[in-house]
């Protein structure tokens, strides 16, 4: 597949913006992403071709960077807070009853594809911890009796 003109366009458009080709190249993956929902090996290979880079030069980038998905995810990203402050706050808690929740662990999707698990390293949240991100939406103050109503807000 190869990429669209409206993805060639934005990445154009990111690519004005940056001294070097090469600079925009996160943006290109999150624009790419943004429309396909994951990186693929094919569109990986589409996009350094497209920034002049090897494939493995863009591959790891995109392996670095934890919001960049080279498998398919959900329709929702669920970004579980894992640092220290969420940890003493009941992160543990909030995850197991995830896991029961939507029979999944971290790195796995739901069956019906609706959830994608993942842990953060920091949401910057850790006044109002345990927290998590659903998509772009944050939610500080969890507790397990909140999970369910959270969760059926996303479909």
């Amino acid at each position: 597949m190869m990429l669209s003109a409206e993805e060639i366009r934005k990445i154009d458009h990111e690519i004005a913006l940056v001294p070097m080709r090469k600079a925009a190249c996160i943006e290109a993956l999150k624009i790419v992403q943004h429309h396909r929902g994951w990186i693929s090996d094919d569109s990986l290979q589409d996009i350094a071709v497209y920034m002049g880079m090897s494939t493995e030069e863009l591959d790891s980038v995109a392996t670095f960077y934890n919001l960049i998905f080279r498998k398919p995810v959900g329709r929702n990203i669920i970004l579980l807070c894992d640092s220290i402050s969420c940890y003493v706050m009941g992160y543990e808690k909030i995850y197991a009853h995830l896991q029961t929740l939507l029979h999944i662990k971290f790195g796995e999707t739901t069956n019906d594809e609706r959830f994608t698990l993942l842990p953060n390293p920091c949401l910057g949240c850790c006044d109002c911890a345990p927290t998590f991100m659903i998509n772009q939406d944050t939610h500080r103050d969890l507790t397990i009796d909140k999970l369910d109503d959270i969760l059926k807000e996303y479909k």
